[in-house]
């Protein structure tokens, strides 16, 4: 019965099914709406601690951490080798259901790979994700203020270029909302050094000028809304000069890295998008 119900939870978290379908099917299958009110938080929990890849967390340094942002303090989840020196940076940007486990999971991967990674909660003005619902999380996203969004994660490159453990260069990388805002924060800091978007919307034409970061940018074969906008954003990075790569994941769908998603996590591309976002960091990001 969870297999049935993590397809039909997956499909009211993607759009696919009202919220009021959701509940009448679910109670088919539950016996009754009581049933659901009582399971559904359950069942959430279960969800925001999927996916948690192996990593050797003794060979790391974890910590929730704050940084100054245009709102206040931004919350965030930091982590690197345990080893005490200096790393280049990357900021891990959430996708559009908040600072969940299973991007701070993405956060310690990134970490393991030889960075000091910060993934910021860009919930903080609203007092951060909630604990308790993925549904409530995405709501609270679309009440924040879109510039001071941007402005609160543009603020992350310059915590993580004066950050003591770091070599003072800085990369961004981001998924789904987050790919979006990694573009908006390649826009709008001159001063980052690497962007590597996944399936996010792409900037204005008339923007792309102002970036300065060399761009890696992953999108999924099946998803038109977001692949629209491909054609007009490498055509202005061209006649803009910017140093840029575009790779389109044949057979895959929109989220294909979340390996929490089983509906859309594509494991091949996924393992190849990451080999190259890994490669792409280490030789834009050295000392």
């Amino acid at each position: 019965m969870n297999k049935k119900f993590g397809v039909l939870y997956q499909d009211y978290l993607n759009g696919k099914t009202e919220r009021r379908d959701f509940v009448k099917r679910v109670a088919v299958l539950l016996g009754g709406t009581v049933a659901v009110s009582s399971f559904l938080p359950m069942f959430e929990s279960n969800y925001l601690q999927a996916a948690q890849m192996a990593v050797n967390e003794d060979e790391l340094f974890t910590e929730d951490v704050v940084y100054p942002g245009v709102s206040g303090e931004v919350k965030a989840f930091l982590a690197r080798p345990k080893k005490k020196k200096k790393y280049p940076a990357v900021i891990v940007i959430h996708e559009n259901k908040g600072l969940q486990p299973h991007i701070r999971d993405v956060n310690r991967r990134m970490a393991a790979e030889g960075f000091l990674s910060l993934a910021p909660d860009a919930l903080s003005p609203l007092g951060g994700t909630p604990s308790d619902s993925v549904e409530e999380a995405t709501k609270r996203l679309g009440q924040l203020d879109r510039e001071q969004t941007i402005k609160n994660m543009v603020a992350a490159v310059k915590y993580l270029k004066t950050h003591p453990q770091s070599n003072g260069k800085v990369g961004c990388t981001g998924f789904c909302w987050g790919g979006a805002m990694t573009n908006n924060v390649a826009v709008n800091s001159p001063d980052l050094d690497a962007a590597v978007p996944y399936y996010g919307s792409c900037p204005k034409s008339e923007d792309v000028p102002r970036i300065k970061a060399p761009i890696l940018a992953h999108y999924a074969g099946d998803d038109a809304r977001i692949n629209q906008g491909i054609d007009a954003f490498e055509k202005a990075l061209k006649e803009a000069g910017k140093e840029y790569q575009l790779f389109v994941y044949p057979d895959t769908k929109h989220a294909f890295n979340n390996d929490s998603n089983p509906e859309r996590y594509n494991e091949a591309a996924a393992k190849l998008a990451w080999k190259r976002t890994v490669d792409f960091f280490k030789e834009k990001l050295k000392g």
